[in-house]
């Protein structure tokens, strides 16, 4: 794969030539796990099947835990020592991060019961689809391992990238089980929503799998296998990642579909999200009463019953401010335990998330 094109352009350095080498790698990604490897025409509807799903659900996101590899890889390596290979394989690893995305978001919107995803129909709503996307989700975890094992596997860090997707997923996994028991469908109760369990469920569901896997593979690829730095680096990200789904808790609710891609359901599915666990804290007993006899209903009614609650608790308003003290603790945070670190790792993620509307 990497013998096919020239490395001229693997050593472009910013963030635009970069987003164009990664958007680049994905058909020949695509083309090596549906058409290389397999010669037996009895496999050739499922292989057509598995490039139809990666092109559905591995295509139009931000692409920011992807980018993260080979952008926190130019951080922590200088260019003169960074090869048009080690490059291409950043690219591949930041690919295998968003295949990882996938088939969590594929099965995520099956448990959800959700509709649409950045923008189109969800997966499994698809007609002639169904429930046959469990499989499919199976098909993009698989594809993973596949590349890892293809690419790197002479690299003195393909244990390091085995191990830290294996424990990734399984922590998500974790964190989605915790928000899945913490919030069941239409049994809704209120005294499971604290702060310490939602900060729980992010940890696990969203922080390690969005923000320290990609630098700490980048970490890896660039030789720094010391686990205090890991720790480190480690306690600057998973903050970053509290706050990004505390934002995505926000967006959910008053962020504009047209923007984000996505109907907000946060509410209809009695999900314990940052506005009600915030909301929780400050309102008075007649107002939780009224919360209690709408969260978790799906009729439009309740729904806006309960937006006109947070309108009432000054929910933006407290949310923006958060966010102001969220961006000052993580400067402090990244001062404190990136000493050995470039900061740049740190504050190039930071730039993408503060102040998002999608």
């Amino acid at each position: 794969m990497g013998d096919s094109r020239s490395s001229n352009g693997l050593h472009q350095k910013g963030a635009q030539s970069d987003v164009q080498l990664f958007d680049r790698y994905f058909d020949e990604l695509v083309s090596e796990l549906t058409e290389r490897d397999f010669t037996d025409p009895v496999l050739s509807d499922a292989l057509n099947r598995l490039r139809e799903v990666l092109r559905y659900n591995a295509l139009g996101g931000k692409r920011n835990r992807g980018l993260s590899v080979i952008g926190s890889l130019r951080e922590l390596v200088p260019p003169s020592k960074l090869s048009g290979d080690e490059v291409e394989r950043a690219l591949l690893v930041g690919w295998c991060i968003e295949l990882l995305q996938a088939f969590f978001l594929v099965a995520d919107d099956i448990m959800d019961a959700s509709l649409t995803r950045r923008g189109q129909p969800c997966w499994y709503k698809r007609e002639g689809i169904g429930l046959d996307a469990i499989n499919d989700a199976f098909l993009l975890e698989g594809a993973i391992y596949r590349l890892l094992r293809r690419h790197c596997r002479e690299q003195t860090y393909y244990v390091h990238l085995l191990e830290l997707f294996t424990e990734t997923s399984f922590q998500t996994e974790l964190g989605q089980t915790l928000d899945l028991i913490t919030a069941p469908p239409h049994k809704v109760d209120l005294n499971r929503f604290t702060m310490e369990r939602y900060k729980a469920i992010v940890k696990y569901k969203t922080a390690f799998y969005s923000f320290y896997l990609p630098v700490a593979a980048a970490m890896y690829m660039a030789g720094i296998e010391n686990e205090t730095e890991h720790n480190n680096a480690k306690t600057i990200l998973l903050e970053m990642g509290e706050f990004f789904q505390i934002q995505d808790d926000y967006l959910d609710c008053y962020g504009d579909p047209a923007v984000t891609g996505k109907i907000g359901t946060d509410i209809q599915d009695n999900k314990c999200s940052w506005l009600v666990v915030t909301a929780l804290g400050v309102m008075t007993p007649e107002q939780r009463a009224e919360l209690e006899s709408c969260y978790g209903r799906s009729d439009a009614e309740s729904v806006e019953r309960v937006k006109a609650l947070y309108d009432a608790l000054d929910m933006p308003m407290r949310y923006h401010q958060h966010e102001e003290e969220s961006y000052a603790r993580l400067q402090k945070l990244i001062q404190r335990h990136a000493q050995n670190l470039p900061h740049a790792v740190f504050l190039n993620f930071a730039k993408k998330i503060y102040k998002r509307n999608k």
